[in-house]
């Protein structure tokens, strides 16, 4: 009977923690991101839609939740379906190269609209042409990696939430302090729970907090 001793498994995290990272994951999913900074403008920020009455702010959440989550998670659900991807988790780089395109289209168009509305602050016209970009540089950084759309999503909502830091938007800055909370429990979830390696992790968050450094430069 041969001796050599096998080699060992990392350990894996407890159940708890696991559940936790998946839960963190689900909550703060890119996808949700544009909505949930949207109904921060709308119903939380004193400033950004001040005199807008309740049903028209109803309606633009609806609008944003619906252009930048509904269609394009529905679009992965009908090419899994149809066999054009194994997996609505996107696990390969192969997978995620329609669905990116797909969703580049879905979040150009939410902010082509609001933007020649002209009743929109431009925070929010900010955060929605930086979630197209970051989408765009999703596309492309993930012809040589696979790199973490949670990171992208809140290395966004983190550097949007610094930029109102600096203005009189939150002077305070706690909103930010807990955008920087919800990147870092999203960002170690996806490390425990995800085949992401601290490399791809890092590089999508910078790459969505340039996003949206971009999209204050260009407006």
């Amino acid at each position: 009977m041969s001796t050599t001793p096998l080699t060992a498994l990392p350990p894996k995290e407890p159940a708890l923690i696991r559940a936790l990272a998946h839960f963190f994951s689900y909550i703060f999913h890119p996808l949700f991101i544009p909505a949930y900074v949207t109904a921060f403008l709308l119903f939380v920020d004193p400033y950004s839609f001040a005199g807008v009455q309740y049903k028209y702010k109803i309606f633009r959440l609806i609008s944003v939740l619906f252009n930048t989550a509904v269609i394009p998670g529905f679009a992965v659900f009908l090419m899994w379906r149809l066999k054009l991807i194994q997996s609505m988790h996107l696990r390969t780089q192969k997978e995620r190269i329609i669905p990116y395109a797909a969703a580049m289209i879905f979040y150009f168009w939410a902010w082509y609209v609001f933007h020649n509305q002209k009743d929109n602050p431009q925070p929010f016209l900010d955060f929605l042409l930086g979630s197209f970009l970051a989408v765009c540089a999703a596309w492309f950084l993930n012809i040589v990696t696979k790199v973490s759309m949670h990171a992208i999503g809140v290395g966004g909502l983190a550097l949007f939430f610094l930029l109102q830091a600096f203005t009189e938007q939150d002077v305070t800055g706690v909103y930010f302090s807990f955008a920087i909370l919800i990147a870092g429990l999203v960002c170690t979830s996806r490390l425990i729970v995800s085949d992401h390696t601290q490399r791809e992790i890092y590089l999508g968050f910078f790459a969505g907090a340039l996003c949206q450094l971009l999209a204050m430069w260009l407006q």
